[in-house]
């Protein structure tokens, strides 16, 4: 996969999320632990969102424990900057040619 297309993949994914009620706080967010993709809120909760695009496989199967222990650094140095206190989950968002599916609240 492409840098392009994978930004491509970002920007689909969130105007799904907007279609869908949700305001989209930040993207592309970076520490020295990892990037979350998008952050976004709804109904007082943050979604943390992790995109993933494929042509050909599932791309669920590219979130690994490595990839969620980046993420659950990045998502606490994120409210340590920002002194944010509210519930959170982690969501994936997988965008294919022919599909956006989010699955929530992914974290184990």
């Amino acid at each position: 996969m492409s840098l392009k297309q994978g930004r491509e993949a970002e920007q689909k994914a969130s105007i799904y999320l907007q279609k869908k009620g949700y305001e989209i706080i930040t993207q592309n967010f970076y520490s020295k632990f990892g990037e979350i993709d998008i952050i976004a809120k709804k109904e007082n909760v943050l979604h943390f969102c992790e995109v993933k695009f494929s042509q050909k496989s599932d791309p669920v199967l590219r979130i690994t424990p490595a990839k969620m222990a980046k993420i659950i650094k990045t998502i606490g140095y994120y409210f340590l900057i920002k002194h944010v206190d509210c519930d959170y989950e982690i969501d994936a968002i997988l965008v294919t040619p022919e599909n956006i599916e989010v699955i929530k609240n992914i974290s184990y």
